[in-house]
């Protein structure tokens, strides 16, 4: 298998990394610079950002590339998939599971998975997530099949 990446795959290769990095720096600076603390569930979707950054990075070093940049999008569409459950859960939709807050470290205060802490057009940064994510990885597959000649 060649380890020689298309255009259409370099695409990819690069949504792959800059998507879950992107997403983590916005919930980070959410967290530290506006007070938007996360709960559990919103952690729930911050450990397959990593590791698609993780896969993604992969794939820049060690073939074959194009399973690592596939397994990346896997990576993201899961965190996509949390937090559609996540912003059903922020809606009413479905029960949120047992042991459903988390909170500042420093504080007593404890966050909880219910309720949405900020919203844009009635959609909120889980659901946004969900939205970017899924999305992202539906391009990044759909980009690995086009593989231009």
């Amino acid at each position: 298998m060649t380890s020689v990446l298309s255009r259409s795959d370099k695409l990819a290769q690069r949504l792959a990394l800059a998507i879950p990095a992107l997403l983590l720096a916005g919930a980070y600076i959410s967290q530290y610079g506006f007070g938007l603390f996360p709960c559990e569930m919103c952690w729930w979707q911050r450990y397959p950002h990593f590791a698609a950054v993780a896969l993604a990075l992969v794939s820049t070093v060690a073939p074959p590339k194009r399973v690592w940049i596939c397994l990346a999008a896997l990576a993201i569409m899961v965190s996509g998939a949390i937090g559609a459950y996540h912003a059903g859960v922020e809606y009413q939709w479905w029960e949120s599971p047992l042991g459903c807050t988390g909170g500042d470290p420093f504080s007593l205060e404890f966050v909880r998975c219910d309720q949405a802490a900020w919203t844009l057009f009635g959609i909120s940064l889980a659901g946004y997530n969900a939205l970017v994510s899924i999305g992202s990885a539906i391009a990044i597959w759909i980009l690995l099949l086009a593989r231009d000649r």
